[in-house]
């Protein structure tokens, strides 16, 4: 039971690594509020855990202020924070879109920026009673190398990496650790959800046999784990760290 009785808010949970992460948590003992905007797969994954369901479109600020304030009512306070919400698209240097580079920043940066401004207090406060609090972000093998055809991506998983380095270096001394994790692919619905077919997406599954360099993509309970121990107290003394859990990918170069 890794991390008993921390309580604990995790961005993005109704699918993929958000609900990896939230089963691992409860699995491990803690108290969990969720969030996503389908209300639907929201509610039912909550009433599956025991979890604390918040609808919330993390773009908007009054969603992420109500989110923030919600969960550490139920709760009762603030010991973690997942910020796993996030968007894949794709677009490039000699295929621009504008909007699309837009809209992943908003999403992948600045929404994630917005809910951790606002949930600092709560952490610091957590901080001060003994306990350890702690920041998780999700960020990609994305940041750590470039791809063909995800310049927006790329870019806005990067300045996931710095705004984590950069938080973790500014709350060190409040005690409040903040790290992140970068996968490489992994089987959820990012892909499927940004636009890729049935067909598509197996083939693409296919290819990653031979890029990461184990053999094969990663599974959410793979990266659940880690991020599990992230939050919790054995991992106490780590802080800004971009921590690669992607079967080597990032090891290797384009070809």
């Amino acid at each position: 039971m890794k991390v008993s009785g921390k309580r604990a808010l995790v961005t993005g949970a109704s699918s993929g690594l958000g609900e990896a992460i939230a089963r691992r948590l409860v699995a491990e003992g803690a108290k969990v509020a969720i969030t996503a905007r389908r209300e639907d797969k929201l509610t039912a994954l909550a009433g599956e855990l025991g979890a604390h369901p918040i609808v919330a479109d993390h773009t908007r600020e009054a969603d992420n202020l109500r989110a923030v304030e919600e969960a550490a009512r139920v709760l009762g306070g603030l010991d973690v924070l997942v910020l796993n919400a996030g968007i894949i698209g794709f677009d490039g240097a000699l295929d621009a879109k504008p909007e699309e580079f837009r809209r992943l920043l908003e999403v992948n940066v600045f929404a994630t920026y917005d809910v951790l401004r606002l949930a600092v207090p709560h952490l610091v406060a957590s901080a001060s009673e003994g306990r350890d609090a702690a920041v998780l972000a999700t960020s990609s093998v994305a940041s750590l190398r470039p791809y063909p055809g995800l310049l927006g991506y790329c870019t806005s998983k990067a300045a996931v990496d710095m705004l984590v380095q950069s938080a973790a270096v500014e709350l060190a001394p409040k005690k409040v650790r903040v790290n992140a994790i970068n996968p490489g692919v992994v089987v959820t619905e990012l892909h499927t959800s940004a636009g890729l077919d049935a067909a598509q997406y197996a083939a693409f599954l296919e290819r990653s046999k031979g890029t990461h360099p184990l053999g094969r993509p990663g599974t959410a309970e793979e990266v659940a784990a880690l991020a599990c121990f992230l939050v919790s107290d054995e991992a106490g003394w780590i802080t800004g760290q971009l921590s690669s859990i992607d079967g080597g990918r990032a090891l290797t170069s384009l070809r």
